[in-house]
């Protein structure tokens, strides 16, 4: 089972900055996590606690062939 984003994780604010948020469990900054399962550590409560809900990791990137891209913008 798949979701799109994982944004149910505790997040605690991180000390002198303004807008900046991070993992309650494993401490990665928000913007790295950036709502996937992947972004957080492998040791992550989090993280193990949705695997074992039967939530997957590894979203596959879907990337163009370079023979079907234009030459320039």
């Amino acid at each position: 089972m798949k979701k799109i984003f994982y944004i149910d994780y505790p997040q605690e604010h991180i000390e002198g900055q303004a807008h900046a948020y991070r993992c309650a469990y494993c401490k990665v900054v928000t913007t790295t996590i950036n709502g996937l399962l992947e972004g957080h550590l492998a040791t992550c409560e989090y993280r193990i606690a949705k695997e074992r809900e039967g939530f997957e990791c590894g979203v596959e990137k879907q990337s163009i062939a370079a023979n079907v891209c234009d030459d320039f913008d």
